[in-house]
C-alpha cells in the first residue's frame, strides 16, 4: 500500500483520462492521492475531484511560478478555500529561483502568507523549492519562531546540507522519481539519510516519470517504482517502506486519517 503525496490531477495528461489514470494506479497498489492545485483557478477542480473520489484528497495553494499572478492573494482566499473537508493541505507554495517566473519578493510574501494559513488552520504546508536553499531555510525558521506548523518538503532535491536543516526544524521529506535517474547520485545518498519517521513518496505527475518510465507522462501508478528503488536504497522491503510512508502520510496529513478512519 502506498500513497502518492503530490499528484496533478487536472493537468494535461491525466485529466483527460482521469478515471483510468485512477484505475491502473489502484491496480498497482496505490490506496490514496493528494491533489495539489498551483493556481487558484484549479481550487474548485481539485477538491470536486476529492469529492467524487473518495481516495483522493485536495490541497490550496499558489506555486510561485505562478506567484505575480497572485501577489493581492491574502490569508482570506485560502481559509475560505481550505474550510473544505476534502482539502488536507496548503500549497504548493515556496520559492523557485531557477526559472525565476515570478519576482523573488513576491514570491517569498506570498509563501509567508501560505505559512500563516498553515500556522491558523493547522493543515500542512507543501513547499516547492528550487535553487533557493537559503531564503526558504530562512523564512521556515523565521516563521516557525513565531509559531509551529506542519510541513512538507516535496520533490526533494536539494543538498544534504538544507536536508538536515528542514530535518532539524521538524519537517517531512517528499521523494519522487527523480530519485531513479543516473545523474541524482547525491540525492540517492541523502535518501539513506531520512530518518524513517520523516519520509514519503510521490509522483508530481504527469511530470518526472521514474525509471523504468522516463520519456513518458508520469501517472500516480508510478509511485510503486518510486518507492521500489528507494526501498533498495535504504535495503529495507517494499512491504515495510509502504507501511512506514502510509503511517508517516497520515500523521502528517491528519485530516485524511480522520477521514480515513470515518469510511
Amino acid at each position: 500500500m502506498f500513497i502518492d503525496s503530490h499528484c496533478h490531477l487536472e493537468y494535461e495528461g491525466l485529466v483527460e483520462d482521469q478515471p483510468a489514470v485512477l484505475a491502473r494506479a489502484r491496480e498497482a497498489g496505490i490506496k490514496g492521492f493528494l491533489n495539489i492545485s498551483t493556481r487558484q483557478a484549479e481550487w474548485d477542480r481539485v477538491v470536486a475531484t476529492a469529492s467524487r473520489e473518495p481516495d483522493v484528497w485536495a490541497s490550496v495553494g499558489i506555486h510561485p511560478h505562478e506567484a505575480d499572478h497572485h501577489a493581492d492573494l491574502g490569508e482570506g482566499a485560502l481559509l475560505e478555500a481550505a474550510a473544505h473537508p476534502r482539502v488536507i493541505g496548503i500549497g504548493e507554495t515556496g520559492l523557485d529561483y531557477y526559472y525565476d517566473k515570478s519576482d523573488r519578493e513576491v514570491q517569498q510574501a506570498l509563501f509567508r502568507t501560505h505559512i500563516a494559513v498553515a500556522r491558523r488552520t493547522g493543515l500542512p504546508i507543501i513547499i516547492h523549492t528550487r535553487d533557493a536553499e537559503e531564503d526558504t531555510a530562512r523564512i521556515l525558521e523565521e516563521e516557525l519562531g513565531k509559531g509551529a506548523f506542519p510541513a512538507l518538503i516535496h520533490c526533494f532535491t536539494a543538498s544534504a546540507e538544507f536536508g538536515r536543516k528542514v530535518l532539524e526544524l521538524g519537517l517531512t521529506i517528499s521523494i519522487s522519481g527523480i530519485v531513479t535517474f543516473k545523474n541524482a547520485k547525491d540525492l540517492q545518498e541523502v535518501v539513506k539519510t531520512i530518518p524513517e519517521d520523516r519520509l514519503l513518496v510521490e509522483t508530481d505527475s504527469p511530470f518526472l516519470a521514474p525509471v523504468p518510465h522516463r520519456g513518458r507522462k508520469c501517472e500516480p501508478a508510478f509511485t510503486a517504482d518510486t518507492a521500489r528503488f528507494v526501498a533498495d536504497l535504504r535495503q529495507v522491503s517494499l512491504e515495510s517502506l509502504g507501511e512506514t510512508t502510509t503511517r508517516n502520510f497520515f500523521s502528517l496529513f491528519t485530516m485524511a486519517k480522520y477521514q480515513a478512519a470515518l469510511a
